[in-house]
């Protein structure tokens, strides 16, 4: 049984496509845990840690309106760094991950609090608006607990929708193959 940073690393590289990361919480750990995978130079543009909230806005482009009404850990703040990641590093697939791992609650919202976000290229065509995911999470567990599902959760989101989009690739080509049919 492989690791879905391993099927992760493996579906880009048949779609011949990249990915980039941000991440809060996790600071650094889904990085890490795709860079593991051998062969992952291949599809991996790089991260960005912004874990200060500033820094979110900054790099990432996240809407400083939202980040003042709603702070960090939000669902439409991990879809902005989800793209802002794919924006900034010229990837075709952009994953984010923002969220309380405590021990103390933040921005009025629980520990074990976690959005994560995929963005990714439109199922219809590159030049179409691009798609995007966002998972919400109500994680139990200490601080290593929780941000070690966020990652599992990131990775499995971005596999559902790698998944879907080989599927939607492999009947084109079957269209292809049998005249257009």
């Amino acid at each position: 049984m492989t690791s879905p940073a391993t099927d992760v690393v493996r579906l880009l590289t048949v779609n011949g496509e990249t990915l980039a990361v941000a991440e809060s919480l996790t600071g650094g750990l889904v990085a890490a845990e795709i860079t593991a995978v051998p062969g992952a130079s291949k599809v991996f543009r790089g991260s960005v840690t912004a874990y200060a909230t500033e820094l979110k806005h900054e790099l990432l482009g996240v809407d400083a309106g939202l980040l003042a009404a709603r702070g960090a850990v939000d669902a439409q703040v991990a879809a902005q760094m989800a793209a802002g990641a794919r924006r900034a590093l010229g990837a075709d697939w952009g994953v984010a991950t923002t969220g309380v791992a405590g021990p103390d609650p933040q921005d009025g919202q629980p520990v074990g609090t976690v959005f994560v976000a995929v963005e990714g290229p439109s199922g219809a065509g590159r030049g179409s608006a691009p798609r995007g995911k966002v998972g919400a999470l109500r994680l139990n567990g200490d601080r290593a607990e929780i941000r070690r599902e966020s990652v599992r959760s990131v990775l499995a989101l971005l596999l559902t929708e790698l998944v879907g989009e080989q599927t939607g690739n492999e009947r084109a080509q079957d269209t292809e193959q049998n005249g257009g049919f």
